[in-house]
């Protein structure tokens, strides 16, 4: 391997250490949120606010940061929001009040969407269309591995230390991020800056957010509540405006629109970003249901339940490392498909899954859905980013992530409300009175509790069975997505990718000549 080939594998690894902080403070959270409660004074609608204005911003500020990539330059646009990400992070650690922290949380947010935005945006300039899908590989696979260590680490900085290290911790990151970038990353952007599509940055922000914020108030409400219904069906009236108002722009002579409508004239960009989503919407609904799992059902702590989640991140490491090297083998179509294949393999056997089931039983079925998962997301990416030319490729990568990012929220939504409905169902509350039988039904940690509280060991047992059950019944809905993906790989995925036309090369800044 030559100096310069080299040099575009570290570079990754610069990359892949700044979006580490990111995956790192999507599942920190989690752990903290009783905590915070407590340090900061917050009202259960306070502590939903705290993750919600994360999503949001994140969603929301998706599109726009492709945008600014591609304009003004990837590496000068990512550093920016590496600095803005460790502020946001000190402003967390040290919120004097719901509202700052909840203000701290959308800085982190916007930084956030810009940083997996233009990391993924620079993978796709850097990279050739031979090098591009191991490089989405490894860093999808290390990508992953932020997910358990934020619990990981977060359970053990709250069980040793003050709670705003676990917001501290991204500072360094950040910062180790900062230094690789500049020193490794050659700078590029569009051979000829886009023009700023202003009404395509309002709608499609208003659509996201309202679409979002519509379906978390569905996993909290219930899908028929007005609060869901609502802002949901407003954020698709929106992007369909939105579709809309791009498709004139692009008929326009000279019109520069924020999406570039013709990507999806390529089945492999189309069905790759359809087939990504369908894969994140099926996994994340499971890794909402395993946490809960862990803690309400075996009873392990906070830190015990991620590191139960490491063997499903083990398998999409060992899917997603050797993905490239079987796609060029068979194909991109039999790869993804082979891959969901296997996903539904795993999560059938996690349909047989019992309040008693052992940790070696739980490891083994997370374990092939992992792999089944790695394996098809990695070749997904690989397909819809095959097809980007250089000079979009910030937009276009907004546009696929933008997309991915709703996956978790419609999953862990859907198939959370058919977990927590067979739950419901199946809890017995013969006999409780009714305040108590409602907490009791409203959550397999409710009904612990007040089984505890009232020394009822009949209500203990059926609140994790029922738990347990509806797990089954979620992780079956979620085997159902997969062989749906697998099918629609073999109808729609063209066999193998090819590149797009080559547009202009990525224009390198003077100093960063001889980085290539």
């Amino acid at each position: 391997m030559n100096q310069a080939g080299s040099r575009r594998w570290w570079a990754l690894l610069a990359i892949t250490l700044a979006v580490l902080a990111v995956t790192l403070d999507v599942t920190v959270l989690t752990v903290a949120l009783p905590t915070l409660a407590g340090a900061l004074r917050a009202s259960e609608s306070q502590l939903q606010w705290f993750v919600t204005a994360y999503t949001l911003a994140l969603v929301a500020g998706m599109l726009p940061a492709g945008l600014l990539g591609d304009r003004y330059g990837r590496r000068a646009v990512m550093a920016a929001a590496l600095v803005l990400f460790a502020v946001g992070s000190v402003g967390c650690a040290y919120a004097p009040s719901p509202a700052v922290f909840t203000a701290a949380r959308v800085v982190l947010g916007l930084s956030g969407a810009t940083l997996i935005v233009l990391a993924l945006s620079i993978v796709t300039a850097l990279f050739d269309e031979a090098e591009r899908p191991r490089a989405v590989g490894l860093w999808g696979a290390a990508n992953f591995v932020g997910l358990p260590l934020g619990p990981i680490l977060g359970g053990w900085i709250l069980t040793n230390a003050w709670w705003g290290w676990i917001f501290l911790m991204n500072v360094p990151v950040a910062l180790l991020g900062l230094v690789a970038l500049l020193a490794l990353v050659p700078e590029s952007r569009a051979s000829r800056a886009p023009g700023i599509d202003v009404p395509g940055v309002l709608l499609s922000g208003a659509g996201l957010v309202a679409l979002m914020y519509g379906v978390v108030q569905a996993g909290d409400s219930g899908w028929g509540s007005v609060s869901a219904v609502i802002p949901a069906l407003a954020g698709v009236v929106v992007l369909a405006g939105f579709a809309a108002w791009e498709r004139r722009v692009s008929r326009r002579p000279g019109g520069e629109p924020l999406v570039d409508l013709s990507l999806f004239g390529s089945r492999s960009f189309t069905w790759g970003v359809i087939l990504t989503a369908f894969g994140v919407f099926g996994l994340f609904g499971v890794l909402f249901a395993l946490p809960q799992f862990f803690q309400a059902v075996m009873g392990v702590d906070p830190q015990g339940s991620g590191i139960r989640l490491l063997p499903v991140i083990a398998g999409l490491i060992l899917g997603a490392v050797p993905a490239d090297r079987i796609a060029a083998r068979i194909g991109a179509r039999l790869t993804v498909a082979a891959g969901f294949a296997i996903v539904a393999a795993g999560l059938a056997i996690g349909t047989t899954t019992r309040a008693g089931s052992g940790d070696a039983f739980l490891a083994a079925w997370t374990f092939i859905t992992g792999a089944g998962a790695g394996l098809g997301f990695a070749t997904a990416a690989s397909a819809a980013l095959v097809e980007l030319p250089a000079e979009r490729s910030g937009v276009g990568s907004a546009l696929l992530q933008a997309v991915v990012k709703l996956g978790p929220a419609f999953g862990s939504s859907i198939l959370g409300s058919v977990l927590n409905g067979t739950y419901q169902h199946g809890v017995s509350v013969t006999g409780l009175p009714s305040a108590a039988a409602a907490v009791a039904r409203g959550s397999v940690f409710g009904g612990i509790a007040v089984a505890r509280e009232l020394g009822s060991a009949a209500l203990l047992v059926s609140a994790r069975t029922a738990f347990a059950a509806g797990m089954d019944d979620a992780v079956r809905a979620a085997a159902v997505v997969a062989v749906a993906a697998a099918v629609l790989a073999l109808a729609f995925l063209p066999a193998r990718a090819h590149a797009a036309e080559p547009g202009p090369a990525p224009r390198p800044e003077a100093g960063d000549a001889a980085a290539g």
